[in-house]
């Protein structure tokens, strides 16, 4: 059956699927997990899901290391910090003969989350790795030296399948994909799926899908509820419990340089993104 189909038959039948996921005490991995939060379709919450979860994991506990693979910098910017300004980003880690990524990492608002930035050079960077051999590993073999200071690495990727995403597939142990629950937003799904694939059977066998993950939720329209539903039924044992409902804070908290647990903790968005890193977490529980 169609996703077109699960969809109309779903909505006519207008039931809504009310899972909720169990906090459970967090239990640190016992290998360092890096995680590409990846769709090519932006306005899905891509770098929102990147900066709040690293943020929730890193407040309970968890060593967290943020990689800003975007050139448009906006993980960077969701942190308080403009690429533009500091003197070293993630392109010169990644550019030939670049420099070592621990050069890279910067301090921020809690002791156990790190930031590589990003600025506007990124955007050069497949250029000037056209000719050179392995280039989709650079990331890879910049992350070996640093990995083991973490418990997580995330990596937003940029909202397109390019070479920068190819170098964060290849890092990645896993992938988280934010999709929105509107219609059109399963548009792409498809190629993004066969890219996984692809990078799986060519560069990087272990890479898994670790969940995806409905976001921009809105109950309380009848639209909404049923896309939700479609997505769990399509994406049968793919998809997070937990969602990501739409919430004004989740909004204005980049504007402010912080996460949604330090702009508005008691918000919507911060219980979204705590209960995401609880389940998060909940594969390691003994």
């Amino acid at each position: 059956m169609s996703f077109e189909e699960v969809f109309f038959r779903i909505y006519r039948r207008g039931k809504a699927n009310d899972k909720s996921s169990t906090a459970t005490t967090a239990v640190l991995p016992a290998e360092t997990r890096r995680i590409a939060v990846m769709n090519q379709k932006g306005g899905c919450g891509k770098t929102t899901t990147a900066v709040n979860l690293s943020a929730c994991l890193a407040e309970m506990g968890c060593r967290v290391l943020l990689l800003d693979l975007d050139p448009q910098a906006h993980a960077t910017l969701g942190l308080g910090f403009r690429g533009d300004d500091l003197p070293l980003s993630i392109y010169h880690a990644l550019k030939p003969a670049g420099v070592p990524l621990a050069q890279v990492l910067q301090a921020t608002y809690h002791p156990n989350l790190k930031l590589a930035p990003a600025n506007a050079l990124l955007a050069s960077l497949q250029v000037e790795l056209v000719d050179q051999p392995r280039r989709e590993r650079n990331l890879s073999a910049q992350l070996e030296d640093v990995a083991s200071e973490f418990n997580f690495i995330f990596i937003d990727c940029p909202p397109s399948l390019n070479l920068l995403t190819l170098n964060a597939l290849t890092a990645a142990t896993h992938v988280i994909i934010p999709i929105q629950t509107h219609y059109l937003s399963l548009d792409g799904m498809r190629e993004l799926f066969k890219t996984i694939q692809l990078v799986r059977s060519e560069f990087n066998p272990q890479l898994e899908i670790r969940g995806i993950l409905p976001t921009l939720f809105d109950g309380r329209t009848r639209i909404n509820r049923a896309m939700l539903e479609t997505i769990r039924e399509y994406f049968r044992g793919q998809v997070f419990d937990t969602v990501i409902h739409w919430s004004s804070p989740l909004s204005e908290c980049p504007m402010a340089g912080q996460p949604v647990t330090r702009y508005a903790p008691e918000a919507r968005g911060a219980e979204d993104y705590r209960r995401l890193a609880e389940e998060l977490l909940q594969e390691h529980h003994a």
